[in-house]
Formats: structure tokens, sequence, C-alpha cells
């Protein structure tokens, strides 16, 4: 997938169509009221990034959305506004190459769904698929983007991978809920229907990931050691009041990763949104290693 390019007309028509506003309610936003099976990995093979002449060096990058009932007003903010700002932006900016974007959405793991994956996209469809994500609005304080990294690691096909040795990118934003690490390999076979070891970790798992993702996990409104311990340098806390900037946070984040000096980085900003940036950045620490040993 990933053919096609985003226009602003095309997502004024899609957000007029579905008359979105900061100040929907999420049921208002998010109508499905089960998964789309389009969406469950237990019924998808491969999702796949491939390059084209229109896209001749895509990159991959997946948004992971924490869909449990606590971050409601986030899932309304991403799919009225952010979403178009952030392809916006990596097409405007031209700061990523050929940029091809799959939503995913994660939740509690006693979910019925907890694990929601589209396809990678270049065009309007992104934000479609967005929007017809189930919201099942549960959550217990645990959540599992560990079924998301299982997923990308063993149930993808990207050329950029395979035939460039370039890393993907991957941003999960939740609350300081933490990720869970108990029976990791019974939910994922019952979520993704992988037969995997019962004794597999999320540590076993994030590593597996990190081989074709860089891996990033933004925490609104507060922090949880235990994420950060896991993914040290990786992790990014940001005030609910700044949301707005997470655009610009996700694309400065991957520019940085590329080797891109800060200076040159916060220069494409607002000068307004720069402080917010600049220290969302600051919590991060890079190593540059784009190259991929498989």
């Amino acid at each position: 997938m990933g053919y096609g390019s985003y226009s602003a007309s095309d997502w004024q028509k899609l957000k007029s169509s579905r008359k979105l506003s900061n100040g929907q309610r999420v049921e208002e936003v998010f109508t499905r009221r089960e998964c789309n099976p389009k969406m469950n990995p237990k019924f998808i093979g491969t999702r796949e990034c491939f390059d084209s002449e229109e896209h001749p060096n895509t990159t991959p990058i997946v948004v992971g959305l924490d869909v449990t009932g606590s971050m409601g007003y986030l899932a309304v903010e991403l799919a009225a506004g952010a979403l178009n700002e952030l392809i916006t932006k990596l097409y405007s900016t031209g700061s990523v190459a050929d940029p091809a974007l799959m939503c995913a959405a994660y939740g509690d793991f006693q979910d019925a769904s907890p694990l929601q994956v589209t396809q990678f996209e270049s065009d309007i469809r992104i934000a479609e698929q967005l929007l017809d994500i189930y919201f099942e609005n549960h959550g217990s304080g645990q959540v599992v983007p560990t079924c998301l990294w299982e997923f990308l690691s063993r149930h993808t096909n990207i050329d950029a991978v395979k035939k460039r040795q370039q890393k993907g990118f991957l941003f999960t934003i939740g609350d300081m809920a933490e990720i869970r690490g108990d029976s990791v390999g019974e939910t994922i076979s019952r979520v993704i229907g992988d037969e995997i070891e019962r004794t597999v970790t999320k540590e076993d798992l994030l590593n597996e990931v990190k081989q074709s993702f860089h891996v990033f996990h933004i925490m609104i409104g507060g922090d949880s050691q235990e994420n950060e311990k896991l993914l040290p340098g990786h992790c990014i806390v940001l005030a609910r009041q700044d949301i707005s900037c997470l655009p610009e946070i996700i694309i400065s984040a991957i520019q940085l990763q590329k080797g891109a000096a800060l200076e040159e980085v916060l220069g494409r900003w607002d000068e307004i949104n720069r402080p917010v940036i600049s220290a969302a950045l600051a919590q991060l620490s890079l190593q540059r290693d784009e190259d991929i040993f498989l």
C-alpha cells in the first residue's frame, strides 16, 4: 500500500462529511461499535509498505494510539486535527522522504479487541481508516502495545527495511498507564493468533521490533518510571495542553534520529511552539543506528 498523495482539500471534504470538531464526544467521532475485521490482526497476514514510482523511498511511520477510556480526548484531538497537521507538515516541510503512515489502536489486555491496525497509506485513506477504529473505551491500568510490537515484527513486509536496511518509526501515544509485562505470550496468542513462547517478555518483544523500527513512547499528562526504564531515552512526557504540538514533536524526533541538528529541526517551527517542542526533544537520548543487521 502507500499509493496516492495527501491533499488538504480531501481532508476538508472528509472533515465536513463527518462533522469533525474538537468539541465532539468520543462516540460521536468513533461510531463503530465493534472491531472492523479488516483491522483485526487475527485476520491479517501481512501489512505491506512498498516503494512505487510515485513514492520511491518510502518511510514507514506507525502512530499507535491508546484507546482505553482515559484517552478518549486524545483520540478526538488526533482525529479532528492533529493527524491532518502531521501529514500536511510531513509533506510541506519535506522533512521525511515519502512518508507512509499506519495507524494502530491498542487497549487494555482484557479488551475484546486490544489491537487494531490500518494499512500503510500516503493519502486521505490514512484519516478514513483512523475514523473507522473501534474505541472500546475500557481500561484497568495496563495496556498492551506489546501486541503492536509483535505484529510489526512478524506481520509486515517493508521495502525500507528489506531493500535499503533503513528502520521505520513507531510512536505509541498514551498516558501514564504501565506497559503490561504479565502473560505477554498468552495475550498475543489470543489477540493475533500467533504461536509464541509463553515465557516471552515485553523486553524480548521490544528488542525484536527495534530491529526494524525506532520505537518512541509519548505519555500525555504524566510519567511512568516503569515505561521510562523500559524505553530509556525514547520516552516523552507531554502536558495535556500541549497536544497540538504532537505533529511537530513526531517529525522532529524522526529528523533527529536521522542525524539532523537540533537547531535546524527547531528552526522549521513557529517560534511560539519552539519551547514546547524543545522541551519534548530534550527528553530523548538518541543514537544514530540506521543500519539493520538481520
